[in-house]
């Protein structure tokens, strides 16, 4: 069996956790599950209301009672500082929706939200190796060497200096040294003359 290796970069970089964005990730989760529980309890409320009893009804009381037991878990894991996560549950809502009458649409857009939610949540970082700068984003962003005109780390803020006009600046989330800013600054100055070399 031939197995690609897994490539490796000279230099990976993590920005600074943009804390609203992912703010909002968690609002617009924790909105959708509101939403979710609400609409599946009127409909248990309904069903009693008409004589109906058995596992349909039931499972419209216990998808709620499970979804505010991981949206506690959720808090707290927040309050102790762990990035909380809310696709479990987004996942319970998705399958209550699949069985609610009419509810398809729902169901394919909870379960989206359910599989988004991680990749969405991921620290931003840069890697730098010998031919690109890549970033994680979704979808990611990558950068040739020849498309840089200078990248530079100092005082934790990383400037990367495109030929397009483009400038961009982001925050490093933890300190960097003076040893390590110079050792990278050397090899990015390194790629950039070797590109203009090439061209």
């Amino acid at each position: 069996m031939i197995t690609r290796p897994i490539k490796t970069f000279d230099y990976i970089i993590v920005l600074n956790y943009p804390v609203k964005f992912f703010k909002a990730i968690d609002i617009i989760s924790q909105l959708m599950l509101a939403i979710a529980a609400v609409a599946f309890i009127l409909r248990g409320i309904v069903l009693f209301q008409n004589g109906h009893s058995g596992g349909i009804y039931t499972i419209n009381f216990l998808i709620p009672i499970f979804i505010f037991s991981w949206w506690i878990w959720c808090y707290r894991q927040q309050s102790r500082g762990i990035m909380p996560f809310y696709r479990f549950a987004l996942m319970l809502a998705a399958w209550g929706w699949y069985l609610y009458p009419k509810g398809l649409f729902f169901a394919i857009l909870y379960l989206i939200a359910a599989v988004l939610e991680k990749p969405a949540k991921v620290l931003p970082e840069v890697a730098f190796d010998t031919k690109e700068i890549v970033f994680n984003s979704i979808p990611s962003k990558k950068f040739k060497w020849e498309q840089v005109n200078n990248v530079v780390l100092k005082d934790n803020i990383l400037t990367i200096d495109l030929k397009n006009n483009q400038l961009i600046q982001k925050s490093v989330n933890a300190d960097v040294t003076p040893e390590q800013e110079k050792e990278f600054n050397a090899f990015c100055a390194v790629q950039i003359n070797n590109s203009k070399a090439v061209n």
